[in-house]
């Protein structure tokens, strides 16, 4: 019999890499002073992240979160990861200006399909727990629902600013919304969290946190509130929009979307989507400030992160095939093909074959000039258009797709 002997992780308690922690891409510690000195003892800390599944793809901006749970397992702290796939049904109503829709359980257990290996891009997950909050939230009863309730008043859930604003409007506020922050709190009873991490907009779940570890009588949790990005349009990075840059997006789709980013944001991209040093993304700015090209910097920082992503060789790729098609004009060596029948309406067929969501997204494109038959650069202004020939077909910067005609 092999007996296995469990090795109590070494933590680094390193003054550089815990003020980078603490500093790096944060808006806001509570309490800074007390982690800090949680950080310096040595001491395993359990450093919580949850995710509600709301959608099936993890965008850079989420991805922030991740990165900084990483850190704090570099240190060689415990990752304590929550899939949110009971508080996805409820909807976090954080930041939001109007009553969040519930999901259903079969659309949120959809979405969780492919997370794990999304997640598993950033995080070490032999060295994580990896809990789902079901487990313990669709196991309390009424009774025991109340006396959670008890941590808060309806006062304190209407001086949350969002809900502030709404109620001042006259928009509804549904019971279930208030018990939202209550849930994510007794997450981190439930896996006695040391740490948690959550966007700025999340300030008033993680707080919730505190609050309700004291009132079951565990050490209240320090919180740390990470940076916002931006996404393509200079807007808040969300999926709703479609301005993300997702972490599975194909290299040149991904290399694609960085390259159309606003040149404003291209400090921010570098210091909250990757692992450049603090020095490199000074040496940006000075280089920007004097004059240097935005779009040269854009494309260093678009290889950097499919590179992060999909490894060096796909960021190499990707740019030689940015540079083909956009600068030298030419068509990528790998797209869609789709065979149609002679006298098929190519709008169906896109719909059919998902490349274009709706007919309603294709006559959009349409009307915006936003496809192209590349023989010719000839613009496709029918949204009727028949196919009577094979061609290749640019729809919006980016999308290319081959169409053959069936013999």
């Amino acid at each position: 019999m092999k007996w296995s002997i469990y090795k109590k992780p070494v933590v680094s308690t390193d003054p550089g890499k815990i003020e980078e922690i603490l500093t790096r891409g944060v808006e806001d510690v509570f309490v800074k002073e007390l982690l800090k000195k949680r950080l310096m003892s040595g001491k395993e800390l359990r450093v919580k992240l949850g995710f509600d599944p709301t959608g099936s793809k993890i965008h850079i901006g989420r991805a922030i979160a991740l990165r900084k749970l990483k850190a704090f397992q570099d240190l060689g702290h415990k990752v304590v990861f929550i899939v949110g796939d009971f508080t996805a049904q409820i909807g976090d109503p954080s930041d939001k200006l109007e009553k969040r829709p519930m999901l259903t359980s079969a659309k949120v257990m959809e979405n969780l399909k492919d997370y794990k290996r999304q997640i598993g891009k950033i995080i070490d997950l032999s060295r994580a727990e990896f809990h789902f909050n079901s487990r313990w939230l669709s196991k309390l009863t009424f009774k025991e629902t109340c006396e959670l309730s008890e941590s808060f008043t309806v006062q304190q859930m209407l001086a949350r600013r969002n809900f502030k604003d709404r109620f001042d409007q006259g928009q509804e506020i549904s019971l279930r919304e208030f018990l939202y922050p209550l849930m994510q709190g007794y997450d981190s009873v439930q896996v006695k969290a040391d740490i948690e991490i959550g966007g700025f907009d999340q300030l008033f779940n993680l707080k919730a946190g505190r609050v309700i570890q004291k009132h079951y009588g565990q050490t209240e949790q320090d919180v740390l509130t990470i940076q916002m990005l931006e996404g393509t349009d200079g807007r808040k990075m969300s999926t709703s929009w479609g301005n993300v840059i997702n972490i599975i997006d194909e290299p040149f789709d991904m290399y694609g979307k960085i390259m159309s980013m606003k040149d404003e944001l291209i400090s921010k991209y570098f210091l909250l989507a990757t692992d450049a040093s603090l020095d490199e993304i000074k040496e940006v700015e000075n280089s920007l400030k004097a004059g240097a090209s935005p779009r040269d910097i854009k494309m260093r920082l678009a290889r950097t992160i499919v590179s992060l992503y999909h490894g060096d060789e796909a960021g190499k790729n990707a740019e030689a095939e940015f540079v083909r098609v956009h600068q030298e004009k030419q068509v990528p060596e790998k797209m869609d093909e789709i065979r149609v029948s002679v006298g098929a309406v190519l709008g169906d067929v896109l719909v059919e074959n998902k490349i274009v969501n709706s007919k309603n997204e294709w006559r959009r494109l349409i009307q915006q000039n936003g496809v192209h038959s590349t023989d010719g650069e000839v613009v496709i202004t029918d949204d009727k258009f028949s196919v009577t020939q094979d061609t290749t077909i640019r729809i919006g910067k980016r999308k290319f797709v081959k169409i053959i005609c069936k013999k």
